[in-house]
């Protein structure tokens, strides 16, 4: 049951498993509004259940409207950065707490050890990357945990598109492509990633088909 009004959501007991969300999204500040607004709901639902999220700490963007959204609703909100980012002052200034990592590896490494699932937002070559990134990392089962899609205003419909592309042509098996979910609004978030939890691929990785 989701209510709307309140930004909180009463699902099954299932939910209880997760109490931290990593978030990958964009830090570019020339984003159009509704995606910001999406992403600053979706913060105040996650805080108004109960959960914190890890970022990548960043002060602009979509990262800096999901914080945004966490604290203002007073949730926590944990980010993760390495040391040049610090340097050059594209921290936030106001999370629950910062973890400094040496290099961005240590950085990806640390947001998925600390996540009981990962939502994407919208982004750039970066969020890209981490995505595809932890997807590789479930399809091989060097992770276990729920990932969602927030597909705000179709943004990652293009992206999609190439991943059914590249199962419709054996470079990837088609039972890989449920091991994501994708929503297009911040209430269905967190009943996706519910949906989610159990998910095994059946299959190896390498198996012929």
């Amino acid at each position: 049951m989701v209510h709307t009004n309140r930004k909180t959501i009463d699902i099954d007991m299932s939910l209880s498993q997760i109490k931290t969300i990593t978030v990958y999204g964009a830090s570019s500040p020339n984003i159009e509004e509704s995606y910001i607004s999406a992403a600053k709901e979706l913060g105040s639902i996650l805080a108004h259940s109960g959960i914190r999220i890890v970022t990548g700490a960043g002060s602009t963007g979509l990262m800096a409207a999901i914080e945004d959204g966490v604290l203002e609703s007073g949730g926590e909100a944990i980010g993760i950065i390495p040391s040049f980012m610090v340097r050059e002052g594209w921290m936030h200034k106001s999370l629950s707490q910062v973890i400094e990592t040496d290099d961005m590896h240590k950085r990806k490494e640390l947001m998925a050890q600390m996540a009981d699932a990962v939502v994407a937002l919208p982004g750039g070559p970066g969020t890209f990357e981490e995505l595809m990134e932890i997807i590789t990392w479930k399809m091989l089962g060097l992770f276990s945990k729920p990932i969602v899609i927030l597909n705000t205003n179709g943004y990652y419909n293009p992206l999609l598109k190439m991943l059914q592309t590249s199962a419709d042509s054996g470079f990837m098996r088609e039972e890989f492509l449920s091991a994501w979910i994708v929503v297009e609004n911040p209430e269905d978030v967190l009943p996706a990633i519910v949906s989610n939890i159990d998910w095994k691929p059946g299959v190896d990785k390498y198996q012929k088909c």
